[in-house]
């Protein structure tokens, strides 16, 4: 058994490049009245599949409580530390020591955030913050932790000037003595770029230019989409506008391979008269589909599928922060660890409160390339199993008779087939999740709160897979894996091909097809042949 055992340990370890994708993560301010202890936040964060966290300092109760829990954590030097560590190597060394060193391996840190929006909260040290950034991270290659944890400093967006169009985006040319130092170093050290992007912010400062629709990521008609003039690219929310704003910013200081990681990004929920947007709708409507939108790895339209993963601003309610009133109410909890409302936070069930998964849907992308939908549409009702009997003329769903609408429902039954897991909404970039129920007339979506929609393997409007078949209701391996690969566990297992197919099928169809995405097996959903395709 002990080759068989490696051989599905080898599977296994090559499906959990999942873990590459996109991810949510979420900041944890304390300057509450009533701050919750450390083991009480560890405890929300497990109830909650929180996998990934920022803290603004290195608090050692924290950082003892997180230990051997598997969260990854980005630690943050303060400013007012900063000063001091970017004018002296001992002390940043003297830092790392106290507060990375101690603590791994069993505190799982993996990135170090120095400083915070330097440049604009506390620009008096700008000129020490690429030292700064080079002291911490000659720290962790003396401890060899360099490759384990990265280096960078948080950016608030403002600093990105003429954002829109994106293409003729340019960092302050006032800060260049520091970012390109601080680019190249991104660079050299393989770190990424965080930044701060609060569409909030930038509708309030739009006097009206920008639509709250857009900075809220709801749908839009294609006529209503931001096009950057230069590169045609359509931007259908703000969020991806400022993302790429800041990569085309870097490629205009011949920088192109340093990624970017959202820091913080967040909606309020209160706020003063002036703030009327600031409400819990509206916060609930960002947050939901931001998390979304990052957990779909569509990535931003000039870096498509391109993961940018993002924290969410913020775990509490921060009742002690000083300024307008909305600074108070960012939080998913509040001190108690009551969520403030519903929000899905992982892309495998887990959700706030008493939230359902159902209330998502997969619906085909408006605009979308009509070859390419009938392609989803066909393995979607093919080897993907779906039941597409009520698109049938006369049937419920029939109507209209467009590829968009009837690849909206096939995509959307597959999606919750599957349990709504993350990448099962993709088909080749034709799709998206929205929170917009698609249902019309006597046509019930799966997942509506209607009584409708089926998931059984009935009917179909396309024909059958000439692969050879499984018990399963999830695709043949031949989509997937190479007859030597078969050869080789068949090898392994003394037995001959077809009992290594069955058993990897079998292997394939439980653990390792969830992982997959459904445009894996769209590539090649033909017959197998060993002929050439033209």
């Amino acid at each position: 058994m002990a080759p068989l055992l490696l051989v599905l340990l080898l599977l296994a370890s090559s499906a959990a490049s999942a873990d590459e994708d996109a991810f949510i993560g979420v900041n944890i301010g304390t300057a509450l009245s009533d701050m919750p202890s450390p083991t009480q936040v560890v405890a929300l964060l497990k109830s909650q599949q929180i996998r990934h966290i920022r803290l603004y300092d290195a608090d050692l109760a924290m950082l003892t409580a997180l230990a051997n829990t598997g969260i990854s954590i980005t630690v943050s030097i303060p400013n007012e530390q900063l000063l001091g560590i970017g004018q002296s190597n001992a002390t940043a060394a003297n830092w790392v020591a106290k507060n990375v060193v101690a603590h791994v391996p069993a505190v799982n840190i993996t990135a170090i955030a120095v400083g915070s929006e330097v440049l604009t909260a506390l620009p008096n040290a700008a000129p020490v913050l690429v030292n700064a950034l080079k002291f911490v991270h000659s720290a962790l290659v003396a401890a060899n932790l360099d490759r384990q944890i990265k280096v960078s400093t948080p950016h608030s967006s403002s600093i990105i000037l003429d954002s829109f169009p994106p293409s003729q985006a340019f960092f302050n040319r006032t800060w260049d003595p520091v970012v390109v130092p601080m680019l190249k170093f991104l660079q050299s050290t393989g770190s990424y770029l965080m930044l701060n992007v609060y569409p909030y912010y930038d509708y309030m400062q739009s006097n009206g230019i920008i639509p709250l629709d857009y900075a809220l990521f709801r749908p839009l008609p294609p006529n209503k989409e931001a096009v950057d003039a230069n590169t045609l690219l359509h931007y259908t929310n703000v969020f991806d506008a400022v993302v790429d704003a800041a990569y085309f910013a870097m490629a205009y200081l011949n920088v192109t391979n340093v990624p970017v990681v959202v820091l913080e990004s967040g909606w309020p929920r209160k706020g003063d008269s002036n703030e009327p947007d600031a409400t819990v709708d509206n916060s609930d409507t960002y947050n939901s589909n931001l998390i979304l939108h990052v957990l779909n790895n569509t990535g931003t339209p000039k870096h498509p599928g391109i993961a940018v993963s993002t924290y969410i601003y913020e775990l509490y309610d921060e009742d002690l922060r000083p300024g307008a009133l909305s600074e108070k109410f960012w939080g998913l909890f509040d001190s108690n660890g009551v969520p403030v409302y519903t929000l899905h936070l992982t892309g495998s069930g887990m959700v706030l409160a008493n939230d359902t998964t159902n209330q998502t849907y997969c619906i085909a992308k408006t605009g979308a390339d009509s070859k390419m939908l009938q392609a989803a549409l066909d393995w979607a009702c093919g080897p993907g199993k779906v039941d597409c009997s009520a698109l049938l003329q006369g049937q419920p769903c029939y109507d209209p008779d467009s590829v968009e609408a009837h690849a909206t429902y096939a995509f959307n039954a597959y999606y919750h087939i599957m349990g709504m897991s993350s990448g099962t909404c993709y088909f080749n970039g034709v799709a998206a999740i929205t929170t917009t129920d698609p249902s019309h007339g006597s046509c019930i979506f799966p997942g509506s709160g209607g009584k409708n929609g089926t998931f059984t393997n009935g009917t179909s409007l396309a024909p059958a897979s000439n692969s050879t078949s499984t018990q399963s209701g999830a695709p043949h391996c031949v989509y997937c894996c190479s007859k030597a690969l078969l050869q080789v566990i068949g090898i392994l297992l003394s037995s001959d091909i077809e009992d290594a197919e069955l058993l990897y099928n079998s292997y394939y169809d439980s653990v390792l097809y969830p992982m997959v995405l459904p445009e894996s097996p769209l590539e090649d959903a033909g017959p197998e042949t060993d002929e050439p395709t033209a």
